[in-house]
């Protein structure tokens, strides 16, 4: 399967089957809706038009000068564009599974760091303003590591780290490795 084209243009041809008019039309509404909010526009092509969020989202940013989703060429790109302390522990995060599980690769998907085994996703993290989210791709990991997660702030798919974290090995570890026996 192939990776996904994220250029906003890749949607159009959908745009114009699923809502029966040429691309040129909705760019000349996008022309008239210049200067708007971006929530007046979204709202406009939802509710006027029936537009799905992402068609929407894809009209919309393509219309302000966006024509891509990628922000990160690279796993490097996306740890340069944090601060110091944040990238020095994605970075750790990231060696630590690496050298467990040399194997997996780092990708860029979804504009944040992810291990892949083959097609599959195991493991991302994502920095955030005050804390870093840790992410095993399966969900029920998180549940079999409840007992060992008290402390942490643990929603339905991350665990909340703080910026500066020490690297918990065995953590990050028994996060991945169960993905890989299955």
């Amino acid at each position: 399967m192939p990776e996904r084209d994220p250029s906003r243009e890749s949607h159009f041809p959908t745009i114009e089957k699923k809502y029966g008019k040429p691309m040129s039309h909705w760019h000349r509404l996008m022309k008239t809706l210049a200067g708007r909010k971006y929530d007046e526009q979204m709202g406009l092509l939802m509710e006027q038009h029936g537009f799905t969020r992402a068609h929407a989202n894809a009209l919309v940013m393509y219309s302000r000068g966006s024509t891509t989703t990628r922000r990160f060429a690279d796993p490097e790109a996306y740890f340069a564009s944090l601060d110091a302390v944040k990238a020095r522990t994605m970075r750790a995060v990231f060696a630590s599974l690496h050298k467990d599980f040399p194997d997996l690769e780092l990708v860029i998907a979804w504009n944040q760091p992810m291990l892949k085994v083959g097609k599959r996703y195991v493991f991302g993290a994502m920095a955030a303003t005050n804390h870093i989210l840790l992410a095993p791709w399966d969900t029920s990991v998180l549940k079999s590591l409840s007992h060992r997660l008290e402390g942490y702030e643990v929603n339905k798919k991350t665990v909340r780290v703080p910026v500066d974290w020490k690297i918990d090995k065995k953590l990050l570890r028994d996060m991945v490795g169960p993905q890989l026996d299955s």
